[in-house]
């Protein structure tokens, strides 16, 4: 069985070019969400297994949304233009992914995701 993966991402070309990415990947996308709002809701959701999350959601942290998967114990994943720099403090051990990235470096996040869990 494969793993189910939230994507949060704000931009709709990013968020659907993830998604295809995790289909190639042999994925399955448990959800996509673009807004905090909708994120939150998301995020408390059964059956993810790894989440993928913009620093950003049209101009707010995606850091509440990273602390309930947690709890949850749902690793995350996070995806910024700035990379490991564009992270809280709090947050700079979580594995980071440099926008743009490739289906190659999405893998090996997801294997490093799965494997910490």
């Amino acid at each position: 069985m494969s793993a189910r993966i939230l994507v949060v991402e704000d931009e709709m070309t990013i968020a659907l070019m993830i998604e295809d990415m995790l289909t190639d990947l042999g994925y399955e996308v448990a959800g996509l969400a673009m807004r905090l709002p909708q994120a939150m809701e998301s995020a408390g959701m059964d059956g993810i297994d790894v989440a993928i999350l913009d620093i950003n959601l049209d101009g707010r942290p995606s850091y509440p949304v990273a602390e309930l998967l947690e709890k949850r114990g749902v690793p995350v994943i996070f995806a910024s233009g700035y990379g490991s720099a564009g992270l809280d403090p709090t947050y700079r051990d979580h594995i980071t992914l440099t926008k743009p990235f490739m289906a190659a470096d999405l893998q090996q996040a997801i294997d490093q995701a799965l494997a910490r869990a």
